[in-house]
């Protein structure tokens, strides 16, 4: 403060009363107001006032202002010290305050005491003056060997530290630039001293004596450096941190424990640059890592962005980038696994023997990119675990379902608050290898938002010829991603963008036959309930013929998983029996176990009450083992929920089955019609789309074109059948949103047999669409609706011509015994549904055209 005689502040100053912190000239300082006279201060002079002036105001350290307006002022300290006021904050949080930041410029002293109200304002004299430099010789003299004596320490402190730190280097040139005379201010201020010391040094007027009292705090600054260089380790000199010039440090015995954490950190910092010089990382990722870790370096730790870096490095570190598990490649291993696993499944076994067999020629063969579609519960997920094994590969399951941000999928950006990598490197970084199995599971289920469209980003992930060098938002460097053998599972193909149908390859897995459910009952669900359960085969038996009644009965599915529940009730309804058992005395009457007539082993109807329903010893060995039969079926799992005679539902004109496709499986649907007098009008119900309104109003224009053909009339006997006549559709399960053109033919016999008053053959499902010149076009998803027809005890099934090459993907056994009548106009449709046939008149010849 060379010109602090320049300095001129006002005579009258307001005052600011501090407590808990003192304020020295060229310094800085940031205080809470909160109490009555220094809110008014606030709120009267500084957010009121216009000009410079009204912003200088008189801080007065060590008085406490009082909680009450009527209170009396306590003592004033005499000096204070003349600030300008350079930000105001105001919160209502928890309480009314505000945050000043105020910069020092003079001292000053109090006079006299104007006013204590609204807020205290002073008379005041400035105190720095550099009129002593001239009182002599000696004093000057006296003043520049304390002032040389002041800048050695304060050079020597600022030289202990790291010149890297941009706040080290400042202060270095500001002991070149600053007046002398300012210094002791400015770096008591700066390093960590109480309080007290502050205010010893603010009420040192004269020069001689500031200088006299900041020499021996800086000698101490030096030497707590000195006593911490000395517990440092060898390589404490390449990463030396700021330590003396952070006001939250203390050189004190916690400091120490502060900095040995520095320390640990530091080695911490060493041994990540070592793995990633020692990584097999490619060589732009390298050089991304090497130039994050010369920046971390150089960062304090308290910056936010310091555990950013840290944790992409580490991560970094972590990425398997060419680790990677060797392929079993035996096909005859591989074949002997997955039929352990897995009950037909043909389709997946072979893509799967084919794919090792290809690896066995090529080694550096691509990932290939499948896609399971097929109905819940036949074992999409599961074979995609059984494939992993076979490989010898890591398994990772990633669910897609729901998502909607394509974060989840390429990551955060490094610049977002909590950004993280997406699932697709956070799964490699799981596994720890480059060629895992990828289960991306519910692929068909992924939504659009304003965060982005997630399919959208699994493009570039599914694309053999992008793969290799994904880029992951986080990472920001490529990975290679062409080793990962990526498996996707669907229920249906309708709700994946076609871009990313393109890239994958579709192997459809339709539902299980009941011969296949009841191989895979015995195989795999019967014996994981028993060890889920606690029981043992000698406790518990389920013949096939229960097996196929529980298939029949209380379930109706594509897949098995509500055959597992059931079985699952069964072992818990026995475990009951067994563990009541155990700690009851053996009754002298038990049961006897009858033969049937089938020649199989049956709890008898007076046996079975007390086989399963009484509270007899049942873990004796002559009760043992418990024999699952009809009657227990019925005692433990209910009536049952699904009667498979369907004979009943066709006893009047006007009812036909259909067959439909849903993503859960086949399923059987009944159409009903009737016809009321009206204007002629066609009503459909049951929650049907478009196109299956599009289908009814076709099947009754070709009706009414042919009516007389066939000698089909409404109730007044005119073949215009909708003369006076009114037609309701109805379709059951009406909570169901139904759609598609495979009711077209359907709906045709069910109005044939409206009009005609001749019964549908109750044993006739029938699938296919229509056109006006009434011929019938294949439709998808045959083999869904023929098991689903087996399943319903129907054995006639009238299907499209064109789909009698989808016959084959069917099991033998099922064709066997099931008739299939191959159509390819409705002449043969009406046929084929109705006992005798639906005769018509003889069509007329259609005449070669001479042209």
């Amino acid at each position: 403060m060379a010109a602090g005689s320049a300095i001129q502040i006002p005579t009258r100053l307001p005052l600011l009363l501090t407590h808990e912190s003192v304020l020295l000239p060229g310094s800085t300082m940031r205080t809470s107001v909160d109490s009555p006279r220094n809110m008014q201060l606030v709120r009267s002079r500084l957010l009121k006032g216009t000009s410079l002036r009204s912003t200088i105001i008189g801080v007065i350290p060590n008085t406490s202002d009082p909680t009450s307006d009527c209170d009396d002022l306590p003592n004033l300290h005499r000096i204070g010290t003349a600030a300008l006021a350079v930000q105001v904050v105001g919160s209502n949080w928890p309480k009314p305050h505000y945050t000043l930041l105020v910069t020092g410029l003079c001292r000053f002293q109090i006079l006299q005491l104007l006013k204590e109200k609204p807020y205290p304002v002073a008379e005041v004299q400035q105190l720095d003056r550099l009129e002593q430099f001239t009182n002599g010789h000696k004093s000057e003299e006296e003043l520049g060997e304390l002032s040389e004596q002041f800048y050695k320490y304060a050079v020597q402190l600022v030289e202990m530290l790291d010149m890297s730190v941009p706040a080290v280097a400042k202060l270095r040139r500001l002991l070149d630039n600053l007046p002398r005379e300012a210094l002791p201010d400015i770096l008591t201020s700066i390093i960590r001293t109480t309080n007290q010391e502050k205010l010893q040094i603010l009420d040192a007027v004269r020069l001689e004596e500031r200088f006299k009292m900041t020499i021996p705090l800086l000698v101490r600054q030096i030497e707590g450096l000195k006593l911490l260089q000395k517990t440092r380790k060898s390589k404490q000199d390449e990463d030396k941190r700021v330590v003396a010039i952070r006001p939250n440090r203390r050189i004190t015995h916690g400091s120490i424990t502060e900095d040995e954490e520095e320390e640990e950190d530091h080695d911490d910092i060493v041994m990540l640059e070592r793995k990633i010089r020692t990584s097999s990382m490619s060589e732009q990722a390298l050089k991304v890592c090497l130039k994050e870790i010369k920046r971390l370096k150089k960062m304090p730790q308290s910056m936010p962005e310091y555990a950013l870096t840290r944790n992409y490095l580490e991560l970094m570190v972590e990425l398997p980038w060419n680790k990677s598990t060797k392929d079993r490649l035996e096909i005859r291993a591989a074949r002997i696994v997955l039929d352990n696993d897995h009950y037909a499944m043909e389709k997946l076994k072979k893509r799967v023997l084919e794919y090792l067999a290809v690896r066995q020629l090529k080694n550096n063969l691509k990932g290939p990119i499948l896609c399971f579609v097929g109905p819940p519960g036949v074992g999409k997920t599961s074979v995609g675990r059984s494939i992993a094994k076979t490989l010898g590969r890591e398994f990772h399951r990633i669910a897609l379902g729901g998502v909607c941000d394509q974060s989840d999928i390429r990551g955060h950006r490094r610049t977002y608050v909590g950004s993280m990598p997406g699932r697709i490197i956070n799964g490699l970084k799981t596994v720890g290898v480059n060629n895992p199995v990828f289960l991306l599971d519910e692929v068909d289920k992924l939504a659009k938002s304003l965060q982005g469209d997630p399919a959208a980003a699994l493009l570039e992930v599914l694309d053999p010829e992008q793969n290799h060098s994904f880029t992951d938002h986080y990472l920001n460097v490529a990975f290679d991603l062409s080793q990962v053998l990526f498996i996707a599972t669907a229920n249906t193909t309708a709700t994946i963008p076609p871009a990313l149908l393109d890239r994958m390859e579709v192997i459809q897995v339709p539902g299980y036959t009941q011969e296949e459910k009841i191989e895979i009952a015995h195989r795999h669900l019967i014996p994981k309930q028993l060890e889920l359960h606690g029981l043992t085969p000698q406790q518990i038996q389920i013949p096939q013929v229960t097996t196929l009644g529980i298939i029949t009965r209380y379930t109706r599915e594509a897949g098995v998983r509500a055959l597992d529940r059931k079985l699952g009730a069964i072992c818990r309804a026995v475990a009951v029996k067994v563990a009541e058992g155990q700690h009851k005395e053996a009754k002298p009457d038990r049961a006897e176990v009858g033969e049937g007539e089938d020649c199989k082993e049956h709890i008898t109807e007076d046996a079975k009450p007390e086989s399963i329903s009484d509270t007899a010893d049942l873990a004796l060995p002559p009760e043992m083992p418990i024999l699952i039969d009809f009657h227990a079926l019925k005692d433990i799992l209910g009536p049952p929920l699904y009667d498979m005679e369907v004979s009943e539902r066709l006893s009047q004109p006007g009812v036909a089955i259909g067959l439909a496709w849903t993503p859960l499986g086949g399923e059987i649907m009944f159409v009903e019609a009737s016809r009321m007098d009206g204007e002629g009008q066609l009503t459909l119900t049951g929650q049907l789309g478009d196109v299956m309104k599009e289908s009814a109003h076709l099947a009754i224009s070709w009706l009414r074109s042919n009516a007389k053909r066939y000698q089909l009339t409404n109730a007044s006997g005119s073949f215009d059948l909708l003369d006076n006549t009114d037609i309701h559709l109805h379709f059951p399960a009406g909570a169901v949103t139904k759609d598609g053109p495979s009711a077209g033919v359907t709906i045709v016999t069910c109005l044939a047999s409206l009009f005609s008053g001749r019964l549908v053959c109750s044993d006739v499902a029938m699938t296919g669409e229509i056109t006006l010149r009434g011929l019938v076009l294949p439709v998808g998803g045959i083999k869904d609706k023929v098991l689903a027809a087996h399943r319903a005890g129907l054995k006639r099934i009238i299907i499209p011509q064109r789909n009698e090459k989808d016959l084959e993907e069917i099991a033998a056994h099922v064709r066997q015994e099931l008739t299939f009548v191959l159509a390819a106009c409705l002449d043969e449709v009406l046929n084929a549904a109705f006992d005798g046939g639906f005769a018509g008149r003889a069509r007329l010849e259609h005449f070669n055209s001479k042209l």
